[in-house]
């Protein structure tokens, strides 16, 4: 079985959303973890707008990378600049991916348009995570 990093800043919005994809895309053939270079808690805009998608991340706790120190990925996944430049060395033959999506934590303007931001950063999220599950988990069976 493969293990899968995801990393972000704070391990509060996007690193937690996509783990919740990864989980649900992937099933049984990964391991997901999430983790922030920094710990700002689950962000609880983001566990309602994947409750809105059918995916409970409401037990999902906010954790920094180092203690992950002890497992071996297979990847890692990057899930803003800032994660990306201060991702830290993981040994072993580990394969890197990078892509910047939007914070919606930093969103500002009305209720609804926060929530809407939330919901734009969700759905690029989701299919990211949807192909990568189908391009490099799914060769894993």
């Amino acid at each position: 079985m493969k293990n899968v990093l995801v990393l972000c800043t704070g391990n509060s919005c996007r690193s937690q959303i996509a783990e919740g994809y990864l989980k649900y895309f992937a099933g049984s053939k990964a391991t997901i973890y999430s983790a922030g270079i920094e710990i700002h808690g689950v962000n609880p805009k983001a566990i309602k707008i994947m409750a809105e998608d059918g995916i409970d991340i409401s037990n999902h706790t906010s954790n920094h990378v180092d203690e992950y120190a002890g497992i071996n990925f297979d990847y890692v996944i990057t899930v803003c600049d800032n994660a990306n430049e201060a991702c830290p060395y993981f040994p072993g033959d580990v394969t890197r991916f990078h892509h910047n999506f939007p914070d919606p934590a930093k969103a500002r303007g009305t209720e609804d348009e926060v929530m809407d931001s939330f919901r734009q950063a969700r759905q690029q999220i989701k299919l990211y995570m949807q192909q990568f599950v189908e391009q490099h988990l799914t060769k894993t069976l």
